[in-house]
């Protein structure tokens, strides 16, 4: 701040308001590459690892590990061990989980309702030069 201004710049509130709705967590956990994918499969029943594994292309054994960690962290995700040789591990959605997985849902329905809208969009402002 120089001398010569010394007036306060106010704070814009966010959309929230003035209060931290947790916006900013929500959308860290569901912007990475896997939980979404996660979520989705999780929400068609239990699941054990290896048919998650399997259902979902392209997900390594350890992005699995650390993504239904953090879900399970965020209360989204349950899971239970047995005492089997191996070791057997299912996941399943939470309550809140459940929630969360229709509102992706929605997301998804939207996002097929609108995909050809915005690709044309895109086409017109590309082939506008900017």
């Amino acid at each position: 701040m120089s001398a010569a201004n010394t007036e306060v710049t106010p704070q814009v509130p966010g959309p929230c308001g003035d209060d931290d709705c947790g916006i900013r967590d929500v959308l860290d956990r569901l912007g990475d590459k896997w939980t979404v994918l996660v979520i989705v499969e999780l929400a068609k029943g239990v699941r054990r690892f290896r048919e998650l594994q399997r259902a979902i292309p392209g997900i390594s054994q350890r992005m699995l590990t650390l993504t239904t960690r953090r879900l399970c962290r965020d209360g989204l995700v349950e899971r239970t061990a047995y005492p089997t040789i191996p070791p057997q591990v299912e996941y399943r959605l939470t309550p809140v989980g459940r929630s969360l997985a229709e509102t992706v849902e929605r997301l998804a329905d939207w996002s097929r309702e609108h995909r050809d809208t915005m690709a044309a969009a895109r086409e017109r402002w590309d082939a506008a030069g900017r």
